[in-house]
């Protein structure tokens, strides 16, 4: 099995982003499965662009793309993307849609294939908290979330695809009182947990966003 794993560049001033940080540290293999890192560009519509591009290159069984949530307390897979793009403030490249289609053909939203419940157990089993998210928010993480549904839907039948929302690290939070954070080794090692939750669910349970 191939694991696509992406994680967006810093965005919004930071100079740093958990989701990058963590994706780059990630083992090469994780019960079995290759990992495939990738960087991609914190903007609407060419995160995608980058991402099938992946995707053509090195055909792997599923996409799990990891995004900073600031303000959450832990590690948050999502069930649902929504065709909606509405930018609280501008991507990298300096667009900001204000409640456009992400998609004029595609559906109004799109659930994941990944096993979102048992990856919440894997990690919360690992030590790290975990729970289930129903919003992935308007920003470029859903706009990429509903993107790669979107290719699956129309391109890529047999891929599965998901996202995974992680907190600040504690750097970025030193300036933000009251804002939670989590450290970068519990980052990988709550990615890895998800993972391998991904790896090992049998392939019948993968589907559970909708149980």
């Amino acid at each position: 099995m191939k694991i696509l794993v992406t994680g967006f560049d810093p965005f919004g001033g930071e100079t740093t982003n958990p989701a990058m940080e963590a994706v780059k540290r990630l083992p090469a293999t994780i019960s079995g499965a290759q990992v495939i890192p990738l960087v991609v560009p914190t903007e609407f519509k060419r995160c995608a662009t980058v991402v099938r591009s992946a995707i053509e290159a090195d055909h792997p069984d599923v996409v799990l793309s990891i995004g900073q949530a600031g303000g959450r307390f832990g590690l948050t897979p999502e069930r649902v993307a929504i065709n909606l793009a509405d930018g609280r403030i501008a991507d990298n490249a300096g667009v900001q849609p204000t409640g456009d289609l992400i998609e004029a053909t595609g559906a109004a939203a799109y659930f994941t294939q990944l096993p979102v419940k048992a990856m919440v157990q894997a990690i919360r089993a690992a030590g790290i908290p975990s729970l289930l998210s129903t919003t992935a928010g308007t920003y470029v993480c859903n706009d990429l979330m509903y993107r790669v549904q979107y290719l699956r839907a129309t391109e890529f039948p047999k891929l599965r695809a998901g996202f995974l929302h992680i907190p600040f690290l504690p750097s970025q939070v030193v300036t933000k009182p009251g804002q939670p954070s989590l450290a970068l080794d519990d980052d990988v090692r709550g990615i890895t947990a998800a993972i391998t939750a991904i790896v090992t669910t049998p392939v019948e349970r993968q589907s559970d966003a909708l149980a």
